[in-house]
């Protein structure tokens, strides 16, 4: 026979669940966002197929990087003994590799070759390349992101990016420019979460299942990395893109 002390834990943990699923669905509601904007194109016609795409790092400086101002950033630094100075480069400098390494995994990832070079591209091979300058680096407020989200602290990332096409034994020119840019979105934060409990009365339950929740989004998805990948996804497949309306890939493959 069931206890009233079992079935009360029974009805605790229910709740819980129910807590935590609530809190899953408000993120899922508020996911990060990527894409593309301002495409021109020029009248240039290539006359033959790009035989390599060549992604260069893009141009960032590191007096452009926005860091987190929040108090837990600023001990973290302070204990590690860094500077802002230094912390700004160093995510520079992965925002740089991060975004063309996404480029050309997901290039490669349909079948084309793509690869990671700053180095000019080989004389008597047509090229496309694909180049660019960060415009925006803010890590945002992860304190702000976790309480109270809904794109508060978000933070974010943009370029403007140009589609160059060489031909064999000839200089480059433009083919298209455009601006791509990522951000973390708007996630609800834990006190819009644990709103959902407050109006059944279990606010205590329901701010720990938020908590939990934002936790492991914050770490996968709400950082300049996440948005890096995402901004170097964005930019893939507008280069797909460019590749169908040249007629070098089947449109498919720009889906």
């Amino acid at each position: 026979m069931q206890t009233s002390f079992q079935f009360l834990l029974k009805k605790n943990a229910t709740r819980l669940t129910i807590a935590a699923v609530a809190a899953g669905s408000l993120l899922m509601t508020g996911c990060a966002s990527a894409g593309v904007t301002g495409v021109s194109q020029t009248l240039v016609q290539p006359q033959a197929r790009a035989d390599v795409i060549y992604v260069q790092a893009f141009d960032a400086s590191p007096d452009q990087v926005k860091l987190d101002s929040g108090i837990a950033q600023k001990l973290k630094t302070m204990v590690s003994g860094s500077s802002s100075a230094n912390e700004q480069m160093q995510a520079a400098q992965a925002a740089r590799e991060e975004v063309s390494d996404e480029i050309v995994r997901q290039l490669q990832a349909k079948g084309l070759n793509a690869v990671h070079s700053d180095a000019p591209a080989p004389a008597n091979a047509n090229a496309l390349i694909v180049a660019g300058n960060f415009q925006k680096l803010d890590e945002g407020m992860r304190r702000r992101r976790m309480l109270i989200g809904l794109g508060a602290g978000k933070s974010e990332v943009g370029a403007s990016v140009q589609l160059l096409y060489k031909p064999a034994g000839g200089t480059p020119v433009l083919l298209e420019t455009f601006t791509a840019d990522a951000n973390s979105g708007h996630i609800p934060g834990m006190a819009e979460s644990a709103g959902l409990g407050a109006a059944a009365g279990h606010i205590a339950m329901t701010a720990a299942a938020a908590a939990s929740v934002h936790g492991a989004t914050e770490v996968k998805h709400t950082t300049l990395s996440g948005d890096a990948q995402r901004l170097g996804d964005s930019i893939a497949k507008q280069v797909l893109a460019a590749n169908a309306a040249n007629g070098w890939v089947p449109a498919a493959h720009a889906e």
